[in-house]
């Protein structure tokens, strides 16, 4: 049996969730996410907790008993705490800064890049070389953040660019050069 699908997910206090077939619906302080799953795989909320079941063990059911328990468990877990992506840029002259609701770059290029955030996608910029990226949808979340390391992701000989914070980059030396004549 999948080792993740087994697990409850616990439902804190102030979320509620709403199981209407393989419909999920989870209202929180962060707002309401909903999803509709497989048909084959139970959902059934028993108590404070959410159980995820698989009627038989073949290859199908086996994989999509982990994927469902682990999207619900990011849907409650979305609703209450939320997720964050912190990314920093390392560069000369490379800097960013909100304005209203935009998030502006300054990368190396002959103009600015621009990127908004939406209702889903919360942006800081606590220093000009951090940027934090929030919300209750995980996927969002993560999707924002790849799209803004994408802008200029980090070269492999100075390390430029923008990478998520602790992320490691591996170098690479330089070209070695001919000798002198």
């Amino acid at each position: 049996m999948s080792r993740i699908g087994r697990k409850p997910i616990p439902v804190p206090a102030g979320v509620d969730v709403k199981i209407d077939g393989n419909t999920v619906t989870v209202k929180g302080k962060n707002g309401t996410l909903s999803g509709t799953y497989n048909p084959d795989i139970a959902i059934a909320r028993e108590g404070d907790e959410i159980i995820v079941t698989r009627p038989t063990d073949n290859k199908e059911h086996r994989s999509l008993h982990g994927l469902t328990r682990t999207l619900i468990s990011n849907m409650v877990v979305g609703v209450s705490e939320g997720f964050t992506k912190e990314l920093e840029i390392q560069g000369v002259g490379y800097r960013a800064a909100k304005q209203g609701k935009d998030l502006v770059m300054n990368l190396g290029y002959s103009h600015q890049v621009v990127m908004s955030e939406n209702e889903d996608i919360k942006i800081e910029v606590p220093s000009p070389n951090r940027i934090i990226i929030s919300g209750s949808d995980r996927q969002k979340v993560g999707q924002f953040a790849a799209e803004v390391r994408g802008k200029r992701p980090p070269e492999p000989y100075k390390g430029k660019g923008i990478r998520y914070l602790g992320e490691y980059v591996i170098r690479k030396e330089g070209k070695a050069g001919k000798g002198k004549k």
